[in-house]
C-alpha cells in the first residue's frame, strides 16, 4: 500500500463510517425478517431487498436462471428443498482503481419447526436491542449490513466513487448446496474476491470442510420371524456398516493437513441422522434404509470422499445383494483461503478494530459445515466469512440478532471496502 492510498483510505473510512444508521439498519432488517423465505420460496425477499437497494440509490437487477439446465451442470451442487423457479439478485457500484469486491449473501431460510416462538418466527419483533425472526442471524442481517455499507462508502467517496468495483449477491438456495451461488458465479465469476457476512461469532471463517448427503439401501430376504434363519436380516448386514462408517470418520480426522481445521474438535464429521427398516415385528425384514452426510476434509475432492464411502459401505456389506448408495440433497465441497492471503487479513483488520478493545486483528478459524464460500474458492476467488451474531442462533427457535452487532459488521465492510482496492493489486 503507498502512502496515497493510506491517505485515502484514512480519509474515506471515517467519511462512510458517519453515514452509517443503525436506525435504518434496523428498519430494514425488520422488513426483510418479516417476509418469509424458506429454501425454495425466495421471490418476495429478493424482491424487497431490490426496493431496498433503489431506497438507497443502488441500482438492482432480480436475474431468474434456467434450474434445468443448471442441474445437467458440472459441479451441479445438489438441492433439497422443491422449487419451480432460481432467481438471483446483482447490485452494483462502480468505483476507480480495477478490482472488484464482491459481497455476498443468501436470503433463503430454513423451516421456523413446529415449536413455539416467543416472538413468531415472521414478528421482526425489535426487543432489547435485538431484531427476532427466522433469518434474523442466518443472515439478512448480514446481507442488510453489507447493503448499507456499500451506500455508506458510495455516498462518502463522492463523485471519485468508491476505491473498488463493488457487487452485492442476493442468493437462494445456499441452505440446501449453493445451487443459488452456483448459478450466480455461472453468469458472472469476475471477481477479485468476497466476503460473506455469516455469523461467525465475530470470527473470520478462512477454511471450511464440506458435508455431501448420501441414502443407502440395504437389502435382505424377508421370513417368518418364527423361522428367521431362513431369511437374512437387512437390519444385521447394515450393523457392520455403521460400524465401518464410525471407523471412516475417525481416518478422516487423522492427521487433518489444514491448520484451521485441526484446532476443531472434529473437523470432519460422519453421522447417520436417518435408519428405518422393517413393517412388522414377526418378519425379518429385507430392506433397510439409511441416511447421513460426510465431511470433506480441506484440500480433497467431493469424488474422492464419495469413492471412499462407497468401497467403505460395500467392503462391510459382505456377501449377499450389494448396498445401493446414491448422492442425494446439498453436496457441499469443502474450501479455504490462506490466512496469510491479502484478504484475510484485511478483514481480520477490519474486523478486529470493530470487535477488540486493543484493535488487534479477529481470529482467523475453521468451521466444520459447508458454505457457499467454497464456491468462490473453487473458481479462484479468495473468500472469507465474517459477519454477526452467534452462529448457534442460526436454524434456531427465536433467533435473534443485536443491531449493534450488525452495525458493527457494516463498519467492518465499511473498512474492507476502503482498504480492498490497493491489498487486490
Amino acid at each position: 500500500m503507498t502512502a496515497a492510498d493510506r491517505t485515502t483510505v484514512a480519509d474515506l473510512t471515517p467519511r462512510a463510517l458517519a453515514v452509517l444508521d443503525a436506525g435504518a439498519i434496523e428498519r430494514d432488517l425488520c422488513r426483510l425478517v418479516r417476509v418469509p423465505s424458506p429454501t425454495g420460496d425466495e421471490r418476495a425477499a429478493l424482491e424487497l431487498l431490490g426496493e431496498l437497494c433503489t431506497e438507497r440509490g443502488i441500482d438492482a437487477t432480480l436475474h431468474e436462471h434456467d434450474v434445468a439446465a443448471l442441474r445437467l451442470a458440472d459441479g451441479y451442487p445438489g438441492e433439497e428443498a422443491g422449487r419451480s423457479e432460481l432467481l438471483g439478485l446483482t447490485a452494483d457500484v462502480a468505483g476507480h482503481g480495477g478490482a472488484r469486491l464482491c459481497l455476498a449473501g443468501h436470503l433463503d431460510v430454513v423451516d421456523p419447526g413446529a415449536a413455539e416462538w416467543t416472538h413468531g418466527p415472521w414478528s421482526g419483533a425489535v426487543v432489547d436491542g435485538a431484531v427476532h425472526g427466522r433469518g434474523a442471524v442466518d443472515m439478512k442481517g448480514g446481507v442488510v449490513a453489507a447493503l448499507h455499507a456499500i451506500g455508506a462508502v458510495r455516498d462518502a467517496a463522492g463523485a471519485d466513487g468508491p476505491p473498488c468495483d463493488l457487487t452485492l449477491l442476493g442468493l437462494s438456495s445456499e441452505e440446501d448446496g449453493g445451487l443459488g451461488a452456483f448459478a450466480q458465479l455461472a453468469r458472472d465469476d469476475r471477481f477479485d474476491g468476497c466476503v460473506i457476512p455469516e455469523p461467525t461469532d465475530f470470527r473470520v471463517i478462512a477454511a471450511h470442510g464440506g458435508a455431501l448427503t448420501f441414502t443407502g439401501e440395504v437389502g435382505g430376504v424377508s421370513a417368518h420371524a418364527a423361522f428367521r434363519l431362513a431369511g437374512v436380516s437387512a437390519i444385521d448386514r447394515y450393523l457392520p456398516i455403521h460400524g465401518a462408517l464410525a471407523e471412516l470418520e475417525q481416518r478422516l480426522n487423522r492427521d487433518v493437513s489444514d491448520p484451521l481445521m485441526a484446532q476443531l474438535e472434529l473437523p470432519y464429521p460422519l453421522s447417520v441422522g436417518r435408519v428405518q427398516a422393517g413393517r412388522w415385528s414377526s418378519q425379518v425384514p429385507d430392506r433397510l434404509e439409511f441416511e447421513g452426510r460426510v465431511g470433506v476434509p480441506v484440500g480433497s475432492g467431493a469424488a474422492e470422499v464419495r469413492k471412499l464411502v462407497e468401497s467403505t459401505v460395500q467392503a462391510a456389506a459382505g456377501d449377499g445383494p450389494p448396498v445401493r448408495l446414491r448422492w442425494t440433497g446439498g453436496q457441499f465441497g469443502a474450501g479455504a483461503t490462506p490466512v496469510e492471503h491479502p484478504l484475510t487479513q484485511l478483514v481480520a483488520r477490519s474486523l478486529g478494530a470493530e470487535t477488540s478493545p486493543q484493535a488487534t486483528a479477529a481470529p482467523i478459524a475453521g468451521i466444520s459445515y459447508g458454505a457457499d464460500m467454497r464456491l468462490f474458492t473453487e473458481r479462484g476467488i479468495p473468500c472469507v466469512l465474517a459477519g454477526p451474531g452467534p452462529s448457534r442462533l442460526a436454524h434456531a427457535v427465536d433467533e435473534h440478532v443485536l443491531v449493534a452487532d450488525v452495525l458493527r459488521t457494516a463498519r467492518m465492510l465499511v473498512r474492507t471496502i476502503a482498504g480492498f482496492g490497493a491489498v487486490a493489486r
